[in-house]
């Protein structure tokens, strides 16, 4: 094949996307899932007043939305106590970690995250050609201060923390996490993904500061919000980190209906507050049904519960499809010894009755024993 000419950087990454989507799934099944409860999304749906934004700003759709997100960054500000020339917004938590990655990451910059977290940002510092430096797990958690002796160790340019974590659902409080930044190498910069804080304590959050240079904090309307579809994020940073995203963002990215529904959202925080509510709630009842079943409910700062399921991955996985063929869609940790686990998305009542009829019948389908590698 003479055209096209790919570089050689694209022509060695593996033609893979980090998550098979539901929808993929359903396809290859034949029909829906009745429960969709492996992608973090919010079934509580987004605000009402959000949804009449989105459907009065469709009227305008024919117009690119403002490139500068004046309003929404404006919004953002005053809602955190910040100047807006210290927050980006874009297209989703996934679009800004894919920027920061260009930013900062070339060939051969070495990059500290956790084994296990988050993929699609190693795919984004792979996408550059970064040099990926992975620490394990302690206790079920990420581990900052080992994070930290790794990036001093490998001159990383950048340590990805997630806080609170996925797919584990812990937290770290504002105290452990100031430690951190105070040990953070001259010249690393910490990218916290706070993309479900909306779930966890806020009087143990650690404090906004876009005076630091050292840190950027990432969220977004994905999840508490309920906007995953629109694909809404923002980042609090320096800001002169902030007008550094100028230089190679997509600067219509982020549509005129996603921005009229996210300041809508922004602005509804009773429905906020009732969503966190059923969330809680949720998780209650996700660790009720697990202990029914057997299985160990991991403490959750997140908009789902992790649960341990007493074995290795292969009985995770095992239980996983077994679920998926009972029209229960839910996810699992990618690495060890996390992989021993499933993961299961805070929803309405009637997709937790769904998962908890189907969990016992999965169970029981595994009775066979699975020989663990």
């Amino acid at each position: 094949m003479t055209y096209p000419r790919y570089t050689d950087l694209a022509q060695g990454l593996p033609s893979t996307v980090p998550f098979v989507g539901p929808e993929t799934q359903e396809r290859s099944r034949g029909r829906t899932f009745d429960a969709r409860l492996g992608a973090n999304e919010s079934g509580f749906g987004p605000s009402p007043s959000a949804i009449r934004a989105i459907g009065e700003a469709a009227r305008g759709a024919w117009m690119y939305g403002d490139p500068e997100v004046h309003d929404l960054r404006r919004a953002l500000g005053s809602h955190l106590g910040v100047a807006p020339e210290a927050v980006i917004a874009g297209e989703g938590i996934d679009a800004l970690l894919g920027y920061i990655a260009r930013l900062l990451v070339g060939p051969g910059d070495a990059v500290v995250t956790s084994d296990g977290a988050y993929p699609t940002f190693n795919y984004h510092v792979a996408g550059f050609g970064g040099v990926l430096h992975k620490v394990p797990y302690r206790d079920d958690a990420e581990d900052p201060e080992a994070l930290v002796a790794k990036a001093a160790e490998v001159d990383a340019k950048i340590i990805y923390l997630a806080n609170p974590d996925n797919p584990m659902g812990s937290f770290h409080g504002a105290e452990r996490l100031a430690a951190m930044r105070e040990a953070l190498p001259e010249g690393c910069l910490l990218v916290l993904d706070e993309a479900y804080v909306e779930f966890a304590p806020e009087d143990d959050l650690l404090e906004l500061d876009p005076s630091d240079e050292g840190i950027i904090r990432l969220r977004t309307f994905s999840k508490a919000y309920g906007l995953a579809g629109l694909r809404v994020g923002y980042g609090v940073g320096h800001p002169e980190l902030i007008r550094a995203f100028d230089k190679i963002r997509n600067h219509f990215g982020l549509g005129r209906v996603a921005q009229a529904g996210a300041l809508a959202a922004l602005a509804d925080t009773a429905h906020l507050a009732r969503v966190q509510g059923e969330v809680e709630a949720a998780r209650r009842r996700i660790g009720r049904i697990a202990a029914a079943n057997g299985l160990t409910p991991l403490p959750s700062c997140t908009n789902f519960v992790t649960l341990d399921c007493g074995g290795g991955a292969a009985r995770a996985k095992a239980l996983v499809a077994e679920l998926g063929r009972r029209g229960v869609f839910i996810r699992m940790p990618f690495a060890a010894p996390q992989d021993r686990c499933i993961r299961i998305s805070a929803a309405p009542e009637a997709e937790l009755s769904r998962l908890e009829k189907a969990l016992p019948e999965a169970l029981a389908a595994l009775s066979t024993p699975v020989h663990e590698k």
